[in-house]
């Protein structure tokens, strides 16, 4: 929509048109009317946005530089960002886990000139988002909107700090709802082409009417950051937490310090148009069970190793983001309904999020999971021969990240014993695993060349 600036107010009929517009319901259709400021003769969105800007705040990290110092002990700016007052009364603000991180000191600019210290209360790294509070008196709040009422072609303003200037308003619209795949954390991202930059990260996407939708977060810049950190510029793509995510990741925070999450047992990729392909699918839509962790409410509400599921909770899923994206807020004890593929059949379960807790051992029907890794028997070319099998132990998979990980087990391996103790079959692996819970010593077989390798305590 183009604007042309105008010096004088505008003519009286095309005033009256204004007036008209914003009263006149047409049969059918839904009332639509730009705003228009009758005194000033022009049209503006100001009325509503103007009481949530005061909630809109510059926030400085300072600590300690990781390059030379001067021998100075006192803490230095690091980086800067904006933030939302959400709530007034207590002082809390919402802003982005990559604004404050490796801050020792925190200070709030208000749009009043006003400077006050914060307090960091707590951060959430996979959804980059944190939680400052501040004691002041005469402070503004947004007022929040549920994001799954957005609709793509909504208007959407953000508001923030970018590029050292002072506050600063953009107005663009909502370009797509639901976006995953920008990393591996929780997602369901807004995604807006009003201008977002350096400095924005943690400031507010607000609607037409001031209200907090979302939390600007990362950008799409050509051969930049693109968390929008520095270098990168505006190319009208931009990604915010929505309201859906911010409300529980918040309150966790606010309630524990920290966000406390459930999980299904489930290791999930995403369908793509080649793995589409290979399973005869005609959709490129959905995430894919790679795995299931034995004994998870994933193996008890029947999902097995190469279902698709295609909806959760009666929301449509694009790839594994939009299934995290779910779980990731739901407290442990939610009922989760899903829809999956299998065979080119459609099918339903339901399954409960249980606690976050990994046991040491687990032990399934068909597989045993330990130190986060996999192991299951399958039929593996016997040594010396060219076609013959026998039943053997393997990694089937490692998760990322865990003991397993660390220690550079990899899936493929064969596991030939336990701390010196031969094992054959899952009921062997789970008896050596019981009679040794610190450190254990893995003898496995990789390729030609036999290797120990030491997990656990």
């Amino acid at each position: 929509m183009a604007l042309a600036l105008v010096s004088q107010p505008m003519s009286a009929s095309l005033a009256q048109t204004a007036r008209s517009a914003a009263s006149t319901q047409t049969t059918g259709m839904p009332r639509f009317a730009i705003p228009y400021d009758e005194r000033r003769g022009v049209f503006s969105f100001a009325t509503g946005l103007e009481n949530s800007l005061p909630a809109v705040v510059q926030v400085t990290t300072l600590g300690t530089s990781r390059g030379p110092t001067s021998g100075e002990n006192e803490p230095k700016p690091l980086q800067s960002g904006s933030g939302v007052i959400i709530d007034s009364g207590e002082g809390i603000i919402v802003t982005n886990n990559h604004v404050v991180d490796g801050g020792t000191k925190y200070t709030v600019d208000m749009t009043d000139g006003r400077l006050f210290d914060a307090v960091l209360i707590g951060t959430d790294k996979a959804t980059d988002l944190a939680v400052l509070k501040i004691t002041a008196p005469g402070l503004s709040e947004v007022e929040m909107v549920d994001s799954d009422t957005l609709r793509t072609g909504d208007l959407a303003f953000a508001v923030g700090y970018p590029l050292g200037l002072d506050q600063t308003l953009t107005m663009g619209v909502i370009s797509g709802l639901g976006r995953t795949g920008l990393g591996d954390a929780v997602e369901d991202y807004i995604q807006t082409d009003a201008a977002v930059n350096s400095g924005n990260s943690g400031g507010p996407l607000l609607d037409s009417r001031g209200r907090l939708i979302g939390i600007n977060t990362s950008i799409l810049s050509g051969g930049s950051d693109p968390l929008g950190l520095g270098g990168g510029g505006n190319d009208g793509i931009a990604f915010a937490v929505p309201t859906r995510i911010l409300q529980y990741v918040v309150g966790q925070i606010r309630e524990n310090g920290e966000v406390k999450r459930g999980r299904i047992g489930a290791i999930l990729g995403s369908l793509t148009a080649e793995r589409a392909r290979d399973f005869g699918l005609g959709i490129v839509r959905g995430a894919i069970v790679e795995d299931v962790t034995p004994g998870s409410p994933a193996e008890g509400a029947g999902l097995r190793r190469h279902d698709i599921i295609t909806r959760i909770q009666n929301r449509p899923v694009a790839n594994a983001g939009s299934v995290q994206a779910t779980v990731g807020i739901a407290p442990p004890g939610t009922r989760l309904a899903l829809s999956y593929l299998r065979d080119g059949r459609e099918r339903t379960t339901a399954l409960t999020v249980e606690d976050f807790v990994t046991p040491r051992v687990v032990v399934g029907t068909a597989s045993i999971q330990a130190f986060g890794a996999q192991f299951i028997v399958a039929e593996v070319l016997e040594p010396g021969t060219d076609d013959k099998t026998v039943p053997t132990l393997i990694v089937a998979s490692v998760e990322a990240g865990s003991d397993a990980a660390q220690h550079r087990l990899m899936a493929n391996d064969v596991l030939l014993a336990v701390a010196e103790r031969p094992v054959s079959d899952l009921t062997a692996l789970a008896a050596a695993l019981a009679d040794d819970d610190g450190m254990t010593t893995l003898h496995v077989r990789r390729g030609m060349e036999t290797l120990e390798i030491n997990v656990g305590e």
